[in-house]
């Protein structure tokens, strides 16, 4: 009986195995544009990424669908990353001296300097949001979630979802305009 009991526990970890691997293949990119946004570091939100599925594969034996399904788990998973790393972060910059290192990047300077200082303004403006507001904007746009997965993410309902992306927008419209 112990025997039969081992076997349907291989099938389990195997079938949650093959769909994690599935996802990785879907959601690696989402996950990463996700962190992107919180940490603003591409290299450092890649890593993440894959840190992502390493955690979600060492805790599979753990992992119970209770109604929500693994994508969810692994953006709570990548949310709970990039807290660490925003706090690591934090504590390195309190211990920096005011000197930057330059980060010499693949594209033209011009252009990256542009997008940086896009992304500066959207950051600073997404601050201005309450935490729900931005959670919904990072899952829908930077990680590319359907509006129900959001609701599944974040426990609540589609309507909500919806209500909370609707005036995040137009708060965000309304705080970028007015730097223009």
């Amino acid at each position: 009986m112990s025997t039969a009991r081992g076997t349907d526990k291989t099938e389990a970890r195997s079938q949650r195995e093959n769909e994690l691997a599935g996802l990785y293949e879907e959601y690696y990119d989402r996950i990463a544009r996700y962190a992107f946004v919180h940490i603003g570091d591409r290299a450092d939100s890649q890593d993440l990424a894959g840190e992502v599925f390493l955690k979600a594969l060492k805790s599979l034996d753990s992992y119970q669908e209770r109604g929500v399904p693994m994508q969810a788990w692994l953006f709570k998973i990548a949310h709970n990353l990039v807290v660490d790393y925003l706090r690591r972060k934090a504590k390195l910059r309190a211990e920096a001296t005011d000197m930057e290192l330059l980060q010499v990047g693949d594209e033209d300077p011009i252009e990256e300097a542009e997008t940086k200082i896009r992304m500066e303004k959207v950051t600073e403006a997404m601050k201005k949001l309450t935490a729900d507001q931005r959670q919904v904007i990072s899952l829908r746009f930077m990680a590319g979630l359907a509006s129900k997965e959001v609701a599944q993410a974040m426990k609540k309902t589609d309507g909500a979802v919806r209500e909370m992306q609707r005036a995040a927008i137009e708060k965000l419209r309304t705080l970028l305009a007015s730097e223009a």
